[in-house]
């Protein structure tokens, strides 16, 4: 999959108000006048009053100088699509409503996951892990007669972080395909390139697959027959309930990730693809084709932009599901919720793989290892009962990358209907 982003917002503005505050300026004013008026005071000298008056007096005019003062600050792109490690870049500028002010100092404000360089009116931004990131900078600007700081916290647009997927291409599993032609080869006999068989020649066969040298031998005419290249339907189901901390919070990481890998993996080899969320939350994306859908699915993972469809409820909504997609689903397979969402994805004739990210139970440390083994064999009852109904499930062990998992998921060709 090729890394160039679709284009951004051009611009984002946002408008904040300043706070004000004294700035060095009016502490030394500050300090020497609070100095003359102690030494008039205390050594009698009135002299040094009409030092200290003046003073007081610049003093007395920071009330009038503190005004309604607001900046406007605009990045361009307002949004910005890079993947981890790769750097962007936002041109930032600044408009104060007051023109008789200045800015003097532009600094980023520190994002925590994100790396961020300014130059100037550029800011350079770079992420190791991917997520939605709100950079921000600390805007200073003076007042008229220098006297007065006002400080800002303005956010510089949207920085979407993709993640990288892994350069292993995923395989689906053996499953019967909708008749669309595709990429896959499959075991029925049609227009293909793959060699399936000869048989005699009957009426209606074109001439183009007439077998001639076959022919010639046997005296009669033969044709040759090929396998079937199909296309698939994938959907791609990622567990957004709430996770146990431990082990689960890491799982989030390889959901993610996993589902990015079958999802590029999948529009590479030209197959429909959609991705569903299902949490308290759910939201979706029904699954289509081509480059501009890998970011689409990228931003439905992220939970921004505005393609993606939310609704309620705790199943998948038919909508997201065309008959006979495969769905792949990656979750902890700690909430019950979603797992019965499986059974009913299956239930409605979808060939159903889920893929447990989960290494090891939570909270690990706490348990002895009696609970710890007692955990194990519920969790294998778990597959072998999920098993029974037609959700295969296999585990993401640590070490394995993905494409091998995805090789241990039965063969199911011909044993999946979907019901009409």
């Amino acid at each position: 999959m090729t890394t160039s982003i679709p284009a951004a917002h051009d611009r984002a503005s946002n408008e904040v108000a300043l706070r004000w505050s004294p700035s060095a300026l009016t502490l030394s004013v500050v300090t020497c006048a609070a100095a003359a008026l102690a030494v008039a005071v205390i050594g009698s000298s009135w002299q040094l009053l009409a030092f200290a008056a003046p003073l007081i007096g610049v003093l007395a005019s920071v009330l009038w100088q503190q005004r309604e003062t607001r900046v406007r600050v605009t990045a361009s792109p307002g949004l910005v699509r890079c993947f981890e490690t790769e750097d962007a870049e936002i041109e930032v500028r600044f408009d104060t409503t007051d023109s008789s002010n200045s800015i003097v100092r532009v600094a980023p404000t520190a994002v925590r996951g994100l790396d961020v360089e300014s130059d100037g009116d550029t800011m350079r931004v770079s992420a190791q892990l991917w997520g939605r990131y709100l950079p921000m900078v600390r805007v200073e600007v003076t007042s008229a007669a220098g006297l007065l700081v006002g400080t800002a916290d303005a956010e510089v647009g949207e920085v979407h972080v993709y993640p990288l997927a892994a350069t292993q291409r995923t395989p689906i599993p053996r499953i019967d395909l909708p008749d669309r032609l595709g990429t896959h080869l499959t075991r029925h006999h049609g227009p293909g390139v793959e060699y399936a068989d000869i048989r005699p020649y009957v009426p209606g066969d074109q001439l183009r697959v007439i077998n001639w040298p076959v022919s010639a031998r046997r005296g009669r005419l033969h044709v040759t027959e090929r396998l079937t290249d199909r296309a698939a339907d994938v959907v791609v189901v990622i567990d957004t309930y709430d996770q146990a901390p431990g082990p689960a919070t890491e799982a989030t990481e390889r959901s993610v990730r996993g589902a990015t890998q079958v999802v590029q993996s999948a529009l590479q080899r030209g197959d429909r693809t959609g991705v569903i969320g299902l949490g308290r939350a759910p939201r979706w994306l029904a699954p289509d084709m081509g480059r501009r859908q890998f970011y689409r699915i990228l931003d439905t993972v992220l939970a921004v932009g505005d393609e993606f469809a939310s609704t309620t409820g705790t199943l998948a909504p038919r909508a997201a599901l065309p008959p006979g997609a495969l769905v792949v689903a990656f979750s902890t397979l700690l909430d019950t919720e979603f797992a019965l969402s499986l059974i009913d994805l299956r239930k409605r004739g979808h060939p159903v793989v889920a893929v447990d990210v989960l290494r090891g139970p939570p909270f690990e440390d706490e348990l002895t290892p009696g609970l710890a083994r007692m955990w194990r064999l519920e969790r294998a009852a778990m597959y072998r009962d999920m098993g029974t109904v037609g959700v295969d499930i296999v585990a993401w062990r640590e070490g394995i990358t993905l494409d091998l998992v995805l090789q241990l998921v039965p063969d199911h060709a011909g044993k999946h209907r979907v019901r009409r």
